[in-house]
């Protein structure tokens, strides 16, 4: 019997306790769901690149920041395409994640159908090489009049700067123009199957570094160089030192003005916000080094305008890598950055409820004896107001079940001393109707004597 009345009463007063936790419960699951609405998906664990042809410079670095991102478990897919004008396409319809773009190439006019595009900065110089073959010492576009000129293939960054070039010198848009490009390029140079070629890329790439070293093959110092930048803001007046590509051939054999485009990654707008972090890490990684044409540090950064630098590269610019992505290896950072971002509206709607929480208890406990005194109050008042001999019994009778109730009341042991406490205010009121009472039993034989 002690056993069940135990458990009863462990079972009330879990009750009690969940009647209080409900609200709070309740609070804290929307503070939850209006928190999450704040939190970044985690990222995807593959990221998409669409570079070049897999010859070309783009290539190389894709493959060099796959390496980096395969550190931090994430896998970097590498596409090759034709250029620059497709790789837009691509990040448009969001069949990749982030491209490498020539400098100058512009974005299509919008479409309500396409995705919009953010850079996140120029990774390096792309110097605008002229090759050329012959003894004479070519200094301007123009001089090429009348010859044959790879361009690049369709869909190329080179081909539409190459023609924004050739036509700003009056040359003919003729079918001396040939489609080679990259190593086929360099080819048709060699065999003497064109006489001149546009080459964009960086001087690592091994189109440059072929042609760099060809015999019979020179490579053009524009002389008009200051002239180009005033009018395509977008290219940048570079210079190639004397032997800087081979001190003991003494090659190149003369300090060389050059023309230079930059390199920029683009993103669309689905990128995710800690992947396009990771990928700035791993270009300051590869391009922040010192090389033929920039400093130690110059790269990467914004000079390309063509695209809207994105918020989160402006962020990293500012303020380099995200504090926790600096101590902890990525995922981990990113979790815990999800976790701050959610639980920190909890906490904040959980230390104030956890201080009221105590106070609704007791007062959900305190309540149920409060009722019963409210009974007791109006009782007595009752008892006071309209006592009769004829109703002695019945407020007996209305006592005993209030202290009946009392003591059937299952409170935990920290207020039992309400329960006792109101048992003795019974008491009192009981003791009231003994007097009451016995006063109406001598009052009527006073009454009896006196007949």
């Amino acid at each position: 019997m002690n056993v069940t009345r135990k458990l009863r009463s462990s079972l009330l007063s879990f009750r009690d306790m969940l009647a209080t936790a409900w609200p709070i419960v309740l609070i804290v699951s929307i503070g939850f769901v209006v928190a999450f609405q704040f939190v970044e998906p985690a990222p995807p664990s593959t990221l998409t690149i669409t570079t070049g042809s897999d010859s070309g410079a783009y290539f190389a670095f894709a493959n060099r920041y796959a390496a980096i991102l395969k550190k931090a478990g994430v896998t970097l897919e590498v596409r090759t395409s034709a250029g620059s004008v497709e790789n837009i396409e691509r990040l448009r319809k969001g069949e990749v994640d982030v491209g490498f773009v020539q400098g100058g190439i512009l974005p299509p006019a919008d479409d309500a159908d396409a995705y919009e595009l953010h850079s996140l900065g120029s990774m390096y110089y792309e110097p605008v090489w002229v090759f050329y073959r012959g003894n004479q010492d070519l200094r301007r576009l123009h001089q090429l009049s009348g010859k044959r000129i790879a361009i690049g293939a369709d869909g190329s960054g080179v081909r539409g700067l190459a023609l924004q070039l050739l036509e700003a010198n009056e040359i003919p848009l003729d079918d001396k123009l040939r489609p080679y490009a990259g190593l086929d390029a360099a080819e048709a140079l060699q065999q003497e199957w064109v006489d001149a070629a546009f080459i964009i890329a960086a001087p690592e790439a091994p189109v440059v570094q072929v042609l760099l070293r060809s015999p019979g093959v020179r490579v053009m110092s524009f002389v008009q160089a200051d002239a180009y930048t005033r009018r395509f803001p977008f290219l940048t007046k570079v210079s190639m030192p004397r032997g800087v590509v081979d001190l003991v051939r003494d090659t190149p054999p003369r300090d060389t003005a050059l023309l230079a485009a930059t390199a920029n990654l683009v993103v669309n707008e689905k990128t995710h916000p800690a992947l396009v972090s990771l990928l700035l890490q791993a270009a300051t990684e590869v391009h922040g080094k010192s090389g033929f044409f920039q400093r130690t540090g110059d790269f990467p950064a914004y000079l390309d305008t063509s695209f809207e630098l994105s918020d989160d590269a402006k962020r990293y610019y500012k303020s380099g890598p995200p504090f926790l992505q600096r101590y902890l290896p990525f995922w981990a950072a990113v979790f815990v950055d999800r976790m701050v971002v959610l639980l920190l509206p909890l906490v904040a709607l959980l230390l104030p409820l956890m201080r009221i929480a105590p106070a609704i208890y007791s007062w959900r406990i305190r309540s149920k004896v409060f009722r019963l005194y409210g009974e007791l109050k109006f009782l007595e008042n009752e008892v006071r107001q309209d006592y009769s001999i004829a109703r002695h019994r019945e407020f007996f009778e209305r006592l005993d079940r209030i202290e009946e109730a009392a003591s059937n009341r299952n409170v935990p042991l920290a207020f039992t001393d309400l329960v006792y406490t109101l048992r003795e205010h019974i008491n009192l009121v009981r003791k009231q109707l003994l007097r009451m009472e016995a006063m109406e039993a001598s009052g009527g034989a006073e009454e009896g004597k006196k007949a």
